[in-house]
């Protein structure tokens, strides 16, 4: 039976994919291109819908200039 990451998970990664690429200043579609992805895809992870893979976190870690357990992480209200 496949698994799911918790909820929680996901909404922190989406957090903070969106939070990093906003203060980067590039769009959804300029990570994807980035991240070689598709710009729906790079949504999908923003809005909670994408279980990714692990090379994927990689990628768009580097892509964003941080490490995959920044993206994983809950941000703290200083952080936002």
């Amino acid at each position: 039976m496949p698994r799911s990451p918790s909820i929680s998970l996901r909404s922190n990664l989406a957090e903070n994919i969106r939070a990093f690429r906003k203060s980067h200043g590039i769009s959804q579609e300029e990570l994807a291109d980035m991240c070689e992805l598709h710009r729906t895809y790079i949504g999908s992870i923003e809005r909670e819908e994408r279980n990714v893979t692990l090379s994927t976190l990689e990628v768009l870690a580097e892509s964003l200039g941080v490490s995959v357990t920044e993206l994983l992480t809950t941000r703290t209200n200083s952080d936002k």
